[in-house]
């Protein structure tokens, strides 16, 4: 269920705006029609990690500059609707898929049947897999004679969430021309109203409005962006006019913006700090309970996040209501005492609070008797060490229904023992049990009940402390019209976006 936007106030009290601005970063070209339209210009987060491979995290920024697209897409309950597929049936394990019609790709090729196949097989056999295909195994094929517009996904075992799924921007759909190579390139392969067509390694991409477009022509004549990790510096392209769109504004430096120019969106996000449980100090589940009882999260709430956060009761925050009224008291092990046990926790730069959060904790944990070292690194070059079980503990911001609307393929990703993303590196038999039944369910109560079970199992084994729900601050420049303000992070430049 998605929480409506809401205007953030900032604090009365302004400090000095900071000097770190990103000096010619963007054009602010014309449209060269002659319409008048300006190009929009974003400052984004997270520079590309995999060459914007569809197959990895990078898909949601083709997500969110509209340029790559699934055959399903979700609304705002997390139902599943028509994309590059207008319907679909189910015959057990079989779901069969009519595509659309008239849809092009950006180099001009026909969206088919061939293609589809094509870009799913791709992604069910990658390695690592798409995570929203954990523990999922499927073939896809064409169905039908003449036409050749239906396919047909099977799975081995029944999957009653397969639409939802295939929202993921994980499973885009792009051309032939994509897959040529060991990786895929998503330069002019998609098919949303904006084509991508530069990229410049870490630094900026540029897209251009796709004429072709099978649906609503896109209002702007293209998008030009800029990768800053740097959220201070992010900030201040806002304040200084040289980006109309800013991901992810810091809190501290909410204060130095108009206003008008922010809006706060209640992310289903959840600040988490994972203990490692194969090896180290917190492979002993009395010192992960330690841990655990050792972290005041209303203070960091309070200190770090401003009072615009939620303090967590689990692992699924208010962004999901039904989760709360599930809920119920999860019993733990005892916990043990540190004695000065030593420990490492790790945490990254990209989000602006998470070294104030780890530098929190360490003072928490200190204060319980352990003795903490913090390493903190940009995300690109932290993750492999955070993956590989190099930390006794990391600091991780968590987005929990990104993939599918579901969170169940969130607490797989995490938490089952071949989980892709499972940096506590967990191996629980009851919590694979748990994580299993929950993704069998039909899509309703029983699987939400299911859910809630699995987060259960998973807090009873203290592999991760959830500390607090996040409120994603974005900013839109005063011109901007109509940016999208997606909880899910999969929306950011529509078609209707434009720029004053």
């Amino acid at each position: 269920m998605r929480l409506p936007a809401r205007r953030l106030i900032p604090a009365t009290a302004l400090t000095a705006a900071s000097t770190l601005l990103v000096s010619g970063c963007f054009t602010g070209s014309s449209d060269a029609s002659g319409d008048g339209g300006k190009r929009v210009r974003v400052a984004m987060m997270q520079p590309p990690r995999s060459g914007l491979s569809p197959l990895s995290d990078d898909a949601f920024k083709l997500s969110r500059w509209s340029t790559a697209e699934t055959l399903v897409k979700l609304d705002a309950d997390g139902d599943a609707q028509p994309s590059l597929a207008t319907k679909w049936t189910r015959s057990g394990k079989s779901w069969t898929f009519a595509l659309r019609t008239g849809v092009t790709f950006h180099d001009g090729t026909a969206l088919d049947a061939p293609a589809v196949v094509r870009a799913l097989t791709r992604a069910a056999t990658a390695s690592p897999k798409p995570r929203i295909l954990d523990g999922v195994d499927l073939t896809v094929t064409a169905s039908g004679s003449g036409s050749g517009d239906n396919v047909v996904i099977t799975t081995t075992d029944e999957d009653p969430l397969l639409p939802q799924r295939l929202s993921s921007p994980q499973l885009s759909i792009l051309a032939a021309k994509a897959y040529t190579g060991k990786t895929v390139n998503p330069v002019g392969a998609g098919t949303g109203p904006f084509e991508l067509v530069s990229v410049n390694g870490t630094s900026s991409a540029a897209l251009d409005r796709y004429d072709g477009y099978w649906g609503t022509k896109a209002k702007s004549p293209g998008i030009d962006v800029k990768f800053v990790p740097d959220g201070t510096a992010r900030a201040a392209a806002l304040r200084s006019g040289e980006a109309d769109i800013v991901e992810a504004v810091p809190v501290s430096q909410a204060a130095l913006l108009d206003e008008k120019l922010i809006t706060e969106v209640p992310m289903p996000r959840t600040n988490t700090l994972y203990l490692n449980t194969s090896s180290g100090p917190f492979k002993d589940p009395a010192l992960r309970a330690a841990a655990r009882q050792s972290i005041d999260a209303q203070s960091i709430v309070k200190g770090v996040y401003e009072g615009r956060a939620d303090v967590a009761q689990g692992l699924l925050g208010p962004a999901l209501p039904w989760a709360a009224r599930l809920r119920k008291p999860v019993t733990r092990v005892a916990a043990g005492q540190p004695k000065g046990t030593s420990i490492t926790i790790g945490t990254f730069t990209d989000r602006a609070e998470l070294p104030e959060v780890a530098a929190t904790l360490q003072q928490q944990l200190q204060k319980a008797g352990f003795k903490v070292r913090l390493e903190v690194r940009e995300y690109s070059a932290i993750e492999a060490d955070a993956l590989a079980g190099k930390f006794d503990a990391f600091i991780l911001s968590r987005a929990t229904v990104l993939d599918s609307g579901d969170p169940a393929a969130y607490l797989y990703s995490d938490f089952a023992s071949d989980g892709s993303f499972n940096i506590a590196q967990l191996k629980s038999p009851s919590v694979d049990a748990a994580l299993k039944k929950a993704g069998a369910q039909p899509t309703g109560d029983a699987r939400r009940a299911a859910i809630i079970a699995g987060e259960a199992a998973v807090l009873a084994t203290d592999a991760a402390v959830p500390m607090l729900h996040e409120r994603v601050i974005q900013g839109d420049a005063a011109g901007v019209v109509d940016a999208a303000h997606d909880p899910r992070e999969r929306e950011l430049v529509t078609a209707g976006t434009y720029v004053k």
